[in-house]
């Protein structure tokens, strides 16, 4: 039998936009760029393959993509 596993428990937790954006602000360095539900919103337009099933966020299918995505985009969302 398999130990309960809270970091994988955590990360494969699916969550809806207020959570992620919680928890992906919660632990961010300080040298990145903070999220917000406007560039949530704009990246799930922008990778819609992403969220065909349930429309709903997971730390470790969605953090480092949205984290890659954000720098590139965020002075064209913020004008």
């Amino acid at each position: 039998m398999r130990d309960f596993d809270p970091i994988k428990e955590r990360s494969e937790k699916k969550l809806d936009d207020a959570a992620f954006l919680k928890s992906y602000n919660e632990d961010l360095p300080e040298q990145f760029p903070k999220a917000s539900r406007v560039y949530l919103k704009e990246f799930k337009n922008s990778h819609p393959s992403l969220f065909k099933d349930d429309g709903a966020w997971s730390l470790d299918q969605h953090r480092k993509k949205f984290m890659d995505w954000l720098p590139q985009h965020i002075k064209y969302l913020e004008t």
